[in-house]
């Protein structure tokens, strides 16, 4: 039996079952090297070689977490929350209707900016959303409709804009390995090949804002405790002014070098040198925004271990070779096994980030023996290791909304986040990806 396909089957096996995404990679890479002959100690080599492919991936992984630890201690997203709650109050008296979709507009701008501007990840939910709970029961507002908002800007954003998270997704992650699985592309392009998949999720969450929770509903009225107790803000206009200035050095210095990880340091230090964070809270900060990060930062490095051992059986050419003997020449089929094949892994590991390397280790030999272009194959590899983030119940785009929308205990995590999000998001990133893969 092909050792790939049983490495991926038995880590998809375990990962359903809620064994441990890392304990999962780990021993099916070993199974997998065992099948093809490797031994025990020649699967452990393979798999120890790959881990360090993914050192770079979770030390920027770790410093954005510093940053957005040092965004939050700052108190610039308590300062943004009350300006919205403030601005909430003032348009109280208007149109209903308005003021939802203003509200809604803030939210969705909240959510991107986490993942590109303000790289603060899913940090801000927790903060932004529990205060304007009372303000979505009086209007009646559809909370699986701000679960969709919410992670359409986490998940959306960073397959497009390269900033961010987006950074490493797209150059850090989906770039590296498109490359170092034989497909030439240069890193700038790899945004533009997943604008087509990105319009799929856009269409899906009009679908969700404007016609599938459209309707009121209607919530019990609960205080949400210890939500306000905190010490007032000295100086807020400094605190967003320096916080404005480390934002943008932090992006122009990621430019310049390349490197999420120094951008993520300049933003610290410039936290700490103007005094917005004490500078002995330095440990402490870096410390939190590696524990933030950290499990984010072990599966990934250990996705990148299993893909070595997949490389290592030997047995990807021969996968390969089924495979386009099986879809025979036949694009559309092909494509469309790959999706539901990188939905299937991603729903499991709970992570696009972590799925790439393995998709890309399997799809893009088999991607360019079936003759796909170059664009074609990142938009599929791309968009495979996507699908899933939003509709996993593992996963931070669906984890993160319901931290927050479920704050007074009225917002059920499968059926009002994991549910909804995978109906809108999933279904027609699988459309849109196909369509990509058939057009470029």
């Amino acid at each position: 039996m092909n050792a790939v396909v049983v490495g991926v089957i038995l880590m998809l096996a375990l990962t359903l079952v809620r064994v441990n995404v890392i304990v999962a990679m780990t021993l099916s890479a070993l199974v997998a090297g065992l099948t093809a002959g490797l031994g025990i100690k020649e699967s452990l080599d393979a798999f120890n070689s790959g881990l360090s492919a993914g050192a770079e991936i979770a030390l920027s992984y770790a410093m954005l977490g510093a940053f957005a630890v040092a965004i939050s201690k700052s108190g610039l997203t308590r300062i943004l929350a009350d300006k919205l709650l403030a601005k909430v109050d003032a348009r109280g008296q208007g149109s209903q209707t308005l003021l939802s979709y203003f509200i809604l507009m803030i939210i969705l701008a909240c959510a991107i900016s986490s993942q590109n501007l303000v790289p603060v990840h899913i940090a801000f939910i927790p903060i932004l959303i529990p205060p304007l709970l009372v303000v979505f029961n009086k209007l009646k507002l559809d909370r699986r409709s701000i679960a969709c908002i919410l992670t359409f800007g986490l998940a959306s954003s960073y397959m497009v804009l390269p900033y961010g998270f987006g950074g490493i997704y797209l150059y850090s992650i989906l770039h590296k390995n498109l490359v170092d699985n034989g497909l030439q592309i240069v890193n700038t392009s790899v945004p533009v090949a997943m604008i087509i998949p990105a319009l799929g999720m856009f269409i899906g969450l009009l679908i969700a804002v404007f016609f599938t929770y459209k309707k009121q509903r209607t919530y019990k009225s609960i205080t949400v405790t210890n939500q306000n107790n905190h010490e007032p803000i000295k100086n807020p206009k400094r605190v967003m002014l320096v916080g404005s200035f480390a934002v943008i050095t932090s992006l122009i210095a990621q430019n310049i070098s390349g490197s999420m990880i120094l951008g993520g340091l300049v933003g610290v230090m410039i936290f700490s040198l103007f005094g917005i964070v004490k500078w002995e809270e330095n440990g402490d900060v870096f410390s939190k925004g590696v524990a933030m990060m950290a499990m984010i930062g072990f599966i990934m490095i250990s996705a990148q271990g299993f893909a070595s051992v997949m490389q290592a059986t030997g047995d990807i050419q021969s996968l390969v070779n089924s495979g386009a003997s099986l879809f025979d020449g036949n694009k559309p089929i092909a494509a469309a096994v790959i999706l539901l094949v990188g939905l299937l892994i991603t729903m499991g590991i709970g992570s696009s980030f972590s799925t790439v390397p393995i998709i890309a280790t399997l799809f893009v030999p088999l991607c360019l023996e079936l003759g796909f272009s170059v664009m074609a194959t990142a938009a599929l590899v791309g968009t495979a290791g996507a699908l899933g983030d939003a509709g996993s119940p593992a996963s931070d785009s669906t984890l993160g909304p319901t931290s927050g929308l479920n704050a007074d205990g009225q917002h059920d995590h499968i059926w009002d986040s994991v549910v909804p999000t995978f109906i809108h998001f999933n279904i027609p990133l699988l459309i849109f990806g196909w369509i990509a893969a058939m057009v470029l």
